[in-house]
């Protein structure tokens, strides 16, 4: 089975608990390989000590098609947008850009607990 290179953009709340699980499936074809946050979040600490490598967003675009879904679990429109941006600039047309959204749904098949919403965010695509 061929893996499944993924990142992280948010490691706040949301993105920290959803780390947290993800993690627990690599074996399972899940290569959890880099994420994105400026903030020094228990989260962040947590990828680090798990060996992921932190980028900047334009670290990561620079990847190219080394990253098949970027999770952006920030919240925040403009760094959607900026996504989509840079990678149609860079004609990657392989990375898919996952919401929050799509991280509920992922979470609600991988594990019982409930995911914390932050209300003051922006959910959608």
């Amino acid at each position: 089975m061929s893996k499944q290179n993924i990142a992280i953009i948010g490691l706040g709340r949301v993105g920290s608990a959803f780390l947290g699980e993800i993690l627990r499936l690599q074996e399972r074809g899940i290569n959890l390989a880099y994420a994105v946050e400026h903030a020094d979040t228990p989260g962040k600490a947590q990828a680090i000590a798990a060996g992921i490598q932190m980028l900047t967003i334009d670290g990561m675009i620079a990847l190219g098609n080394k990253v098949d879904v970027i999770f952006d679990l920030t919240g925040n429109h403009d760094v959607r947008k900026e996504l989509r941006k840079k990678l149609v600039a860079t004609h990657n047309d392989h990375t898919v850009i996952a919401s929050e959204t799509v991280a509920r749904v992922i979470w609600a098949l991988i594990t019982q607990e409930e995911l914390l919403v932050d209300k003051n965010k922006k959910m959608g695509y």
